[in-house]
């Protein structure tokens, strides 16, 4: 049994290292085909960790950040092993999507629900989902519209099918959500980064759901209930997936509110909230809903209650846990996309020459370009519309910003080609091939381009004096906190919120939802959460009972009957 174990093991690896493992064991760089992956491990972590002494290096030049760094040195490394296998090889590990979806994407995801700024995130709601869902389908329609139109004008050879055209338009209407992490920061912009950052996650979520929508999608019956289902299906799967993260990040606050796992151990309390944020991501893809949308709510929840009801220490302690594993899946990934680009047997695949795959690249480039712009302003004017509150407004220099930071594709986008254009039928499709590559040059150059350009651009629209008074002066989270037992800054939101004409106090219910529907609903949410949900789950103020400890003798003093 346990054989078989090692075989299954040793086949899963396979899968990852492709053919590194007979170059290594062929030059005598490991004795055994089991040692070579020990070998290639011990390389991947050494350039985990000159990506990270690099980064810290250059942490102050304004052209270059961590996500980059490792972009470049996985390139670096790509072509090294290249020239020393001399053509065998030009990777050390394969791209695979499921590690990805499943390993790498979670913690990065649960992280940003965990440090957000919440009375920031929740106060640009609207905006965040116009940009993640209708944005997603208006990018959606001109990407897949201009692919038809311009594709086959570059002579691939045999034509595209209409769900290829579709899922290019869903490919590459997904964001970088790990590359705005690394490139903006919500301490020195809050309003841009809760925008583009929730932007980002909304807009994976339905990227991912609209791709399964397209990949089962019957094209030779379509009729207008087909359609209409097919919005009900992403309603109910968006619906679903932030239901099943709160729900999950409740019962960890509950759980750990009632058992109160510090007074023996607090491993055992950092372990379940540990778990169970991994749990709600996996709960999500067994039930087929959206993993990166129910482990984000369920990071939020757990934000504003289970993190109040551990110990100091343990808050110390998950804290930092969460922002490094965080880290290192980020800095992983730009490593991982890095290498992969070079593979030379999707590129030796393709069936047309370099001047023709830098034109089809440049192509989905402008496409990318033109569908991003035209969402980002008519929504910001939308948005500024609905949106009345002070600090909600999205100025055009804003928009420009979050047009440009959102132009960045990584690797969803990638993860998404190989899905549909490497599976096992279409692994010899020169023209699928082709698209594979297309999507790496894509990512490649948005990145660098984008990525470097995008500091720089901020510093040049928006430069510090300019930047709105809300955006410096919002709440901490467990990030910043301190971890002051006294924090008590709720979800979202201030008791007494500034209305639209900037005068706080009791104003009837319907005026209130008239002239600032974004605090009428903080103000009843607060209320809401103070009278329901902190009694029965916990949450700041929550004081936990340790026996025999200094608040047992207060509790003992002020209730002797206990």
């Amino acid at each position: 049994m346990s054989g078989m174990a090692c075989n299954i093991t040793i086949s899963a690896a396979d899968n990852y290292m492709g053919p590194l493992r007979s170059f290594l064991v062929k030059h005598m760089l490991a004795d055994t085909a089991d040692h070579s992956l020990v070998v290639a491990i011990s390389l991947i972590v050494t350039l985990l960790c000159a990506c990270i002494v690099i980064g810290h290096l250059l942490e102050e030049n304004r052209w270059m950040n961590e996500s980059l760094t490792a972009l470049i040195i996985g390139l670096v490394s790509g072509i090294i092993v290249l020239v020393t296998s001399k053509g065998a090889n030009s990777h050390i590990l394969q791209f695979n999507e499921e590690l990805f979806f499943i390993y790498l994407l979670p913690p990065i995801i649960f992280n940003a629900g965990f440090q957000v700024k919440k009375k920031q995130f929740f106060r640009n709601f609207v905006a965040i989902v116009l940009f993640g869902v209708v944005g997603v389908f208006i990018s959606f329609a001109i990407i897949s519209a201009g692919s038809r139109l311009l594709l086959p004008k570059f002579s691939l050879g045999a034509p595209l099918l209409i769900r290829d055209y579709m899922v290019l338009g869903v490919i590459f209407s997904s964001t970088d959500t790990v590359c705005t992490l690394q490139v903006l920061h919500q301490d020195e912009t809050p309003l841009l980064y809760s925008l583009v950052f929730g932007e980002g996650v909304v807009n994976d979520a339905t990227s991912v759901v609209l791709f399964r929508a397209v990949q089962s999608f019957n094209f030779n019956e379509v009729d207008g209930f087909t359609v209409l289902q097919m919005l009900g299906n992403f309603l109910y799967l968006f619906i679903t997936s932030t239901f099943l993260g709160v729900a999950v990040g409740l019962l960890s606050a509950y759980i750990i509110k009632r058992l109160y796992f510090g007074r023996h151990s607090t491993d055992r309390e950092i372990a379940i909230m540990i778990l169970m944020a991994y749990l709600s991501y996996m709960l999500a893809e067994l039930f087929y809903l959206s993993g990166i949308l129910t482990v984000f709510f369920c990071g939020i929840v757990m934000s504003h209650y289970t993190w109040h009801n551990v110990t100091e220490s343990s808050r110390i302690t998950t804290r930092h846990t969460f922002a490094t594993l965080s880290f290192i899946a980020e800095i992983f990934i730009f490593l991982y996309v890095g290498m992969d680009a070079l593979d030379k047997d999707k590129w030796k695949m393709t069936n047309v020459s370099p001047a023709t795959s830098v034109g089809l690249s440049a192509t989905l480039i402008f496409l990318v370009l033109l569908g991003r712009a035209a969402f980002v302003f008519p929504l910001s004017a939308l948005s500024n519309c609905i949106q009345r509150t002070p600090g909600t407004g999205i100025s055009i220099r804003h928009q420009v910003v979050i047009w440009w930071a959102g132009l960045m594709r990584g690797a969803v986008s990638i993860a998404l080609a190989y899905n549909q254009f490497s599976a096992s039928s279409n692994a010899a499709n020169p023209i699928h091939a082709t698209m594979i590559t297309s999507t790496i040059i894509v990512v490649l150059s948005s990145t660098v381009v984008f990525g470097t350009m995008t500091k720089p651009l901020l510093g040049w629209l928006l430069p510090h004096h300019l930047r709105s008074v809300s955006d410096l002066s919002d709440p901490p989270t467990p990030k910043d906190s301190a971890f002051n037992p006294e924090f008590q800054h709720p979800l979202l939101g201030d008791d007494e919120l500034p209305l639209a004409n900037g005068i706080a106090g009791r104003r009837s219910s319907l005026r209130m939802l008239l002239e600032a529907p974004t605090s009428f609903v903080h103000h009843f949410w607060r209320k809401f959460d103070d009278t329901y949900m902190r009694p029965v789950f916990g949450g700041r103020g929550f004081v936990p009972f340790i026996p025999g400890s200094p608040v047992d003798d207060t509790q003992e003093s002020r209730h002797p009957d206990l």
